[in-house]
């Protein structure tokens, strides 16, 4: 089996069945904000819908990036997802697009426009790989199979730094993001995979052209504790299993950017109001992936009961803040009550 094949079925077992991977840190929780007892709103009425590049969302949800590859089971989730994400209308990013230039045969799991043809759907591939081969054409060619709306690409230095087998040239990495930016018709978007990105990343970021950030936070999954688990030394994966910058921070570092960049929030968002805090916090969308896992090997069904549950939570969220609308809650720290960082 293909090396990078087997450390993703790796991966799904062990984010799936592993304790201590979702670090349940619970940042979103020390953000508390203001009930509304008079609301001035029928429930029935709010509107929790967005606009995001061009395509109407029924919520801000982003079923984040997870999977993809040789073989029954990883086709099956991102079919599932796939399903799930056109009937409830809400974006979806796929995982590492990587291996498919390594074995074709991993091509079909990715080829996912036929199950969702008006979904948002984004493209995804590691940045780490400019340093190893990969260029344009490849980025061209992720996009391509997927017929996406956008690529992601993901910067991981520290689960690559902890992984038995990981690439860890992460030098000059700026000018070919620029290239790609430049080249493609298509948006690119650049994420963290849950450790953050800051002001001074940021700035490289917005310097290269990027106008999609994704702070993908720490707090949720953690890369470095799940490299651990696949490692014959794996303290050095535990050692670092919560570093980086929680989610609501990043969000907060980032908000002087705001008029240049589109920011996206993941890592640890786990509920409805996570999300509203998000997008109060500057987010303008929301993504989730740890959760969806164990439904997503399910059925399209028993993810479409997540959405659901995620949407109504969302939606009550908005209620009980008297906002009419998604709309409202952008950028309005009005809300916040208070914050209680320790």
């Amino acid at each position: 089996m293909e090396p990078i094949n087997r450390r993703k079925l790796d991966h799904i077992d062990i984010v799936s069945e592993g304790e201590g991977i979702d670090r349940n840190r619970r940042h979103f929780d020390r953000i508390q904000l203001v009930h509304r007892a008079l609301p001035e709103r029928n429930l029935a009425q709010i509107d929790p819908s967005v606009s995001f590049m061009g395509k109407t969302l029924s919520f801000p949800l982003l079923i984040s990036s997870m999977t993809g590859g040789v073989g029954r089971e990883l086709g099956e989730i991102n079919r599932n997802l796939a399903l799930a994400a056109e009937a409830e209308g809400v974006a979806l990013a796929v995982g590492s697009q990587r291996i498919m230039f390594s074995d074709s045969n991993a091509r079909k799991s990715f080829a996912l426009r036929e199950l969702a043809p008006n979904a948002l759907l984004f493209g995804n591939l590691g940045a780490v790989q400019f340093n190893h081969g990969l260029g344009v054409s490849e980025c061209q060619a992720a996009i391509d199979v997927l017929d996406a709306d956008g690529l992601y690409l993901h910067l991981n230095p520290l689960q690559e730094a902890v992984q038995p087998e990981g690439d860890t040239n992460f030098s000059n990495l700026r000018n070919p993001i620029a290239e790609v930016v430049q080249s493609l018709e298509k948006p690119v978007l650049v994420k963290e995979v849950g450790a953050g990105i800051s002001p001074a990343d940021a700035e490289l970021l917005l310097d290269a052209g990027v106008e999609y950030i994704d702070v993908a936070g720490s707090g949720g999954t953690s890369w470095s504790q799940v490299e651990s688990f696949r490692s014959n030394e794996p303290e050095l994966g535990e050692l670092f299993a919560d570093w980086g910058i929680p989610t609501p921070q990043a969000l907060r570092l980032l908000q002087p950017y705001r008029d240049r960049a589109t920011l996206i929030a993941s890592g640890g968002i786990r509920n409805g109001i996570d999300m509203a805090k998000s997008l109060v916090l500057g987010a303008s969308l929301c993504g989730m992936a740890r959760p969806f896992l164990a439904p997503a090997r399910e059925s399209a069904e028993a993810v479409r009961t997540l959405i659901r549950r995620l949407r109504r939570e969302f939606t009550t969220t908005l209620f009980l803040l008297g906002a009419g609308s998604a709309h409202d809650l952008e950028d309005n720290e009005g809300l916040i009550l208070d914050e209680h960082w320790h």
